[in-house]
């Protein structure tokens, strides 16, 4: 549980209160979003089932655990939830071997934060197989750490990732920017008690305390994201 008193904030040695920057991995730095819903959507087609456009913005950004049994159970499908995740998890892998497509800004910003050693970490409620999977085309070396969904005891869109996630690095959650995507991962990071930038990439997400929306990537750099953190003497 963390405080809802917001703890004071001081400069780091740079003079800056930004301690690191936590970013998640579906939708926001890659394009794969939409991998996950048409790999749904064909699977559920070879067990006899027709997957409604509505449910995409009920699973878009969920854990695999959370997606996936509220598919079966919607549809009645005859299949196991651990024989789904593993099935869906195998398509996606496929999907992406060759080059995951990048979001707009993406490659930009990671450069940017590297650039000035900001720490970053890729928290995502993706398993490990795949984010190890889409490390390969983002550049492992441009994170401090990565934080899977399956190795989490709660994960998006619960805080637990970004707590631990902040917590590894040595930062304070209030002083760390987040960039998120989707309802459930904004719902985790504000959790968490940190400052959120919202990408949405399915769904609308709406501004409130706390929380900026903006319309992509490519309207996010460190000054933006160091703005978002007053000092308080």
């Amino acid at each position: 549980m963390t405080s809802t008193v917001p703890a004071p904030v001081a400069r780091t040695a740079d003079g800056h209160a930004l301690q690191a920057v936590l970013l998640d991995m579906d939708g926001t730095l890659v394009d794969t979003e939409g991998f996950w819903w048409e790999i749904e959507v064909d699977v559920f087609a070879e067990l006899g089932h027709r997957l409604e456009e509505a449910w995409r913005d009920v699973v878009v950004g969920g854990p695999m655990t959370r997606s996936a049994a509220f598919l079966i159970e919607s549809t009645g499908a005859a299949i196991t939830l651990s024989e789904l995740s593993v099935l869906l998890n195998e398509r996606f892998e496929a999907r992406i071997a060759d080059q995951v497509p990048m979001m707009p800004g993406a490659e930009r910003l990671l450069a940017e934060l590297a650039r000035h050693n900001v720490p970053t970490a890729l928290v995502s409620a993706s398993h490990r197989r795949v984010i190890d999977r889409v490390l390969r085309s983002l550049g492992p070396e441009r994170f401090a750490l990565s934080v899977a969904g399956d190795e989490v005891a709660r994960t998006k869109p619960h805080p637990d990732p970004y707590l631990l996630a902040a917590r590894t690095l040595g930062a304070h959650p209030s002083r760390c920017a987040v960039i998120e995507d989707t309802a459930t991962g904004v719902a985790s990071a504000e959790a968490a008690g940190c400052r959120v930038v919202a990408v949405p990439s399915v769904g609308v997400i709406a501004p409130a305390p706390g929380r900026t929306v903006v319309r992509s990537l490519e309207d996010v750099d460190l000054p933006f994201l160091r703005s978002l953190i007053t000092p308080m003497n």
